[in-house]
This record gives C-alpha cells, structure tokens and sequence, in this order.
C-alpha cells in the first residue's frame, strides 16, 4: 500500500512540472515584443544623433572651404561649393554706366572695411551690365583688402535655404556678398518671405559680417497686376500691393540702369577691342557695329560683348587680355 501512495502522490507532481513550460511559452511573444520596441527606439535614437553630428560636421565643414576660394555656390543641402575661377570681366570695360558703378563701388569698400553699408538691387534693362558690375566689384575690392571678402551665389529657387546660409556666415571672420541674380517671384510664391526676413525685419537679423546684393529687371521684384488694385476685397484695397513691394523697400540702395545710347553702345565695342588687341578700322568696326546691334534689335553691353565675339572669331583672335 505504502509503495501505491507513493506512486499516486508523484503523478500531480510530475503534472505541475509539465504545466510551468506550457505557461512560459503563452508568455514568451509578450516577453520578445518589449525588447523589440526598447530597440527601436534604440535606433532612432541613434539616427537622430547622426544627423545632429552630420550637421555639425557639415557646418565645420563649410568654414574649413571657406578660406579656400573668393567665391562659392550655395547649395540647399548646406555645401558650399567653392568656384577656382569666376566669369567676370574687368571693372574697366563696363561702360555706360559709371554712376552705379562709382556708387557700388563705395557701399562695397565700406562694407570690407567693417563700416555700415546698405543691401544693394541692381534692376533695369537687361544686358547693361548689372551682374558683371557686382563681380567686377567683388574682385576690385577683394584685392585692396587682401581676400576677405567672399562673393556667395545663391540661385532664386534657393531662397527659401538663405536662413541656414546666414547661420554659416555668421560665425566665420570673413565678410560676404551675397549674391542672387536675376531674382524676381511670381504673385503666388511666397518664398519672398524668406528673403525679407533676413534682410530687415527677422529676429536674428542679418549678420553684420553679410550683405545681399540683387539684381532684377523688375524695380519691385514682384508682379504687380491691375487686379490687385481693381478688384481687391480687403478693406484696404492698398494692403495687397504694399505687402509685395515692401521687399524691395528693404534694399536700402537702389541702382537703376536704362538702355544705353548708340554712342555708349559704340564705347563698349571699342573698349573691348582696344582690351583685346582687335585691330580694325575704326570706320569699319563702327558699321560693323551698329549693324550688328540692328539685326538683334537692341543696343546693351551684352550686345556688344556678343560682337566682339564674333569679330575676334572672324579675325581669329583669342580673347585673351594683353
């Protein structure tokens, strides 16, 4: 009888090992799902802390280049883009335009010197030399103050980037031209904003070692429609139109250029030839001239730049400065 209890006493025994397994297991896909989430946030974690360090080493990056060329490409991904060789033209044979030219002149050199300076818009007739005139000053001024001052390009579609570009400069020792050609926005784009920000009106301002220069063949930059005034339904039918044509009130030089005359016209070509070594008759360069600028319809410095190329490929001559 003793060896039958004993027998019967060890079944519930050998019962309650066999369930504890059975229990672990219902329980074991919970177990495994918390250590799961733990390493997905692990991870996040951890990709938030590359792109922070990515970041940093971006921003090192770019001031490390910045000592390395006078002028740059400003990308939206945060690269700066250094440029060996900038096409310009010397400030001497920009002709037609002495005024602006005197006058930018002065606002850049104050600029390099730490002095208080304005942004600048250049606007007006296309081909007068607005873009040519900027660089040429760039590099006229760069010269006297021994390379540090930096000339940055930024394209129009880029704009909405400039705030992180302005966080870049800010903490570097050079001083630079910001510099954005041909900008103008239609009526419904609003990365204008962007730019009025920077240049007055934001928090952090534009930083003392940056300034902007433009150039547009619009005064306002932006369209400004019959609509706006005709049909307006704002209490103050003038809202509308002061809100765009605030932005280029934020330009606190404004430098207009008008179509040139056919003598200016005729100063530049010969300007150009005389740079060049071009020989031909003067007679003979004058009609060639004035032909050439009827047939495009137009008289501008570009006009007569693209003739000189033509004349110097005709007369096999490189454009090369003597």
């Amino acid at each position: 009888m003793a060896k039958k209890s004993r027998k019967t006493g060890s079944r519930p025994a050998s019962k309650a090992v066999s369930r504890k397994p059975r229990t672990r297991a219902t329980n074991r896909p919970d177990a495994d799902a918390a250590p799961s989430a733990v390493v997905e946030r692990i991870a996040r974690a951890l990709e938030t802390i590359a792109a922070g360090m990515s970041s940093t080493a971006s921003g090192s990056d770019n001031q490390a280049v910045l000592a390395q060329a006078d002028a740059f490409i400003w990308h939206p991904d945060g690269r700066l883009a250094p440029v060996p060789r900038v096409s310009r033209v010397d400030l001497g044979l920009l002709k037609g335009i002495d005024r602006m030219r005197d006058i930018l002149i002065e606002n850049t050199e104050r600029f390099a010197k730490s002095l208080p300076a304005n942004n600048a818009l250049l606007w007006g007739a296309r081909g007068m030399g607005k873009s040519s005139l900027v660089k040429a000053a760039h590099a006229d001024v760069n010269a006297q103050v021994g390379g540090r001052l930096k000339l940055i390009e930024i394209h129009r579609e880029d704009i909405e980037s400039l705030p992180a570009l302005m966080d870049i400069l800010r903490a570097s020792d050079f001083r630079f031209i910001v510099f954005c050609d041909d900008l103008s926005f239609d009526g419904n784009d609003a990365s204008y904003k962007s730019l009025k920000a920077v240049l007055e009106g934001g928090i952090e301002g534009r930083p003392d070692n940056v300034i902007l220069y433009a150039t547009s063949n619009r005064r306002h930059l932006l369209a400004r429609e019959m609509i706006e005034n005709e049909r307006s339904t704002a209490i103050n039918p003038g809202e509308a139109v002061e809100e765009k044509v605030s932005l280029s009130d934020r330009f606190g030089l404004w430098l207009g250029f008008h179509r040139c005359s056919q003598d200016e016209y005729l100063a530049m070509v010969r300007g150009y030839c005389a740079h060049f070594d071009i020989g031909i008759d003067d007679a003979e360069l004058e009609r060639e001239a004035l032909e050439w600028s009827t047939t495009r319809g137009s008289r501008s410095g570009r006009v007569a730049w693209q003739f000189t190329q033509e004349l110097a490929g005709r007369r096999g001559v490189k454009l090369t400065a003597r």
